[in-house]
């Protein structure tokens, strides 16, 4: 499926950027959430939604999210986890630093082939374009520890294609900071997060969704930090998460919600 968009694409260039969501009176407390860097747009929404009902003040801090389950590991002071995989929060938990039964999958994401509007690569021919000796670049995030960058890389070997594009690939902290590198000139191209590409903005971007059968499904999951100080608040929030208005959040932005994708007809 070829897209064109014209709206605000989400600029993420540093490892991490912090969100004060809103101003809105608190009421003694704050929520500190760690979210995956591909959730900014949806998450920013839930969030202002759940400030607003509740009259408490919500900061959401955007990044890699193996690097935000190494700092979890060495004590930092996050009340949730929004992960871009099961992985790492099923490793939390495990590890006894999650609250018993605040794991839930909440999302699943979707790769897509992005470039700039007036880029006059022909997407229809899929990551199989990347072979193009006319493309130099090629953006992902890091593999390392971007579960984006994991999928991308797991598409570009489904597709035979990982070694001959590998020399052209270039890695961004955070599959936020690998689109910013195609919008910038510095790629031609990027293998990204959907919800990165239909986030509100002015400017112009192309995108393709790479086949969902090239990469293992992108299970996104959440945990509630035992370490929390305000445990009740981040549950809340979380149930909150599992309500319909955030689910239509999620799938305004591209993600697939697990719990409507299993839910029965009446």
């Amino acid at each position: 499926m070829l897209i064109v968009m014209s709206r605000k694409f989400l600029r993420v260039t540093g490892l991490v950027v912090l969100s004060a969501i809103l101003c809105a009176p608190a009421l003694g407390q704050d929520l500190t959430i760690a979210a995956a860097a591909d959730l900014h747009s949806a998450i920013d929404e839930i969030a202002a939604h759940f400030q607003a009902d509740f009259r408490v003040r919500v900061k959401v801090i955007y990044g890699s999210s193996g690097n935000f389950y190494q700092q979890i590991q060495n004590g930092a002071p996050f009340d949730l986890f929004l992960s871009a995989n099961a992985e790492y929060p099923k490793k939390l938990e495990s590890a006894g630093l999650a609250m018993a039964g605040s794991y839930y999958e909440y999302a699943r994401g979707k790769l897509v082939l992005l470039v700039p509007a007036d880029s006059k690569l022909e997407l229809k021919q899929g990551l199989r374009i990347l072979i193009d000796p006319g493309i130099h670049k090629i953006a992902i995030a890091d593999p390392a520890h971007a579960p984006y960058g994991q999928a991308a890389m797991a598409a570009l070997k489904s597709e035979k294609i990982y070694e001959t594009v590998s020399p052209k690939i270039v890695t961004g902290e955070n599959v936020s900071q690998a689109a910013s590198f195609v919008l910038s000139g510095a790629a031609d191209v990027g293998i990204v997060a959907l919800s990165l590409a239909i986030s509100p903005s002015d400017s112009k971007v192309r995108y393709a969704e790479v086949p969902a059968g090239d990469y293992p499904p992108i299970r996104q999951a959440g945990i509630v930090l035992r370490s929390s100080k305000n445990q009740k608040l981040a549950m809340q929030f979380e149930t909150y998460l599992r309500g319909e208005k955030a689910a239509e959040v999620f799938q305004r932005f591209g993600f697939e919600v697990p719990a409507r994708l299993t839910a029965k007809p009446e």
